[in-house]
């Protein structure tokens, strides 16, 4: 029977969210990574993402600096490091290297791309909105790159914990 809950029973029931890495590059160059549910796809032409990213987030300090990143969607095989990332901050240590992950050279923006994760779209910010305690960094798709061997990427259930799906073991309803 549907009743009044509070945001975060609705949060958790309302779950899975695609959770994906936002890699972004500090000062010194420094690649950070943070996981996020808050993403969604705004545009199809051009392609564009948009991330809400806390305030006192250190990856809001690394996008005012530099207002590019790499949104990763991580494979099944790196559900440890991913889960690293979206619970703790890397302004005192690397992320990337404490999650295991190896990372090359993106195409167009500075930050890298994390090799083996399913698909990573690099991004060039466009416009920063202020909603409540975070900011919306709407950005345009300008390279994308994908493993289609790699199956599987992961999904948040209510920020507890995360689970793997695939788009083709899943059957359709309708």
């Amino acid at each position: 029977m549907l009743r009044e809950i509070p945001w975060e029973e609705a949060i958790l029931v309302a779950s899975p969210y695609p959770y994906v890495l936002a890699v972004t590059v500090d000062k010194a160059g420094k690649p950070n990574a943070i996981g996020l549910c808050w993403w969604t796809y705004v545009s199809w032409s051009p392609p564009m993402v948009a991330i809400a990213v806390g305030r006192e987030r250190y990856s809001h300090e690394c996008l005012m600096y530099c207002s590019e990143f790499v949104l990763c969607f991580p494979s099944e095989e790196q559900h440890k490091g991913a889960w690293l990332c979206g619970t703790t901050s890397g302004r005192d240590w690397d992320k990337l290297t404490e999650g295991g992950f190896s990372t090359r050279p993106a195409k167009v923006v500075r930050p890298p791309l994390i090799e083996g994760a399913t698909v990573c779209l690099e991004c060039v910010v466009k416009e920063s909105h202020p909603a409540g305690d975070h900011d919306l960094f709407i950005a345009e798709v300008v390279a994308i790159h994908g493993d289609p061997e790699k199956k599987k990427h992961l999904y948040s259930i209510g920020y507890h914990a995360l689970t793997a799906l695939s788009h083709d073991e899943v059957p359709p309803l309708a």
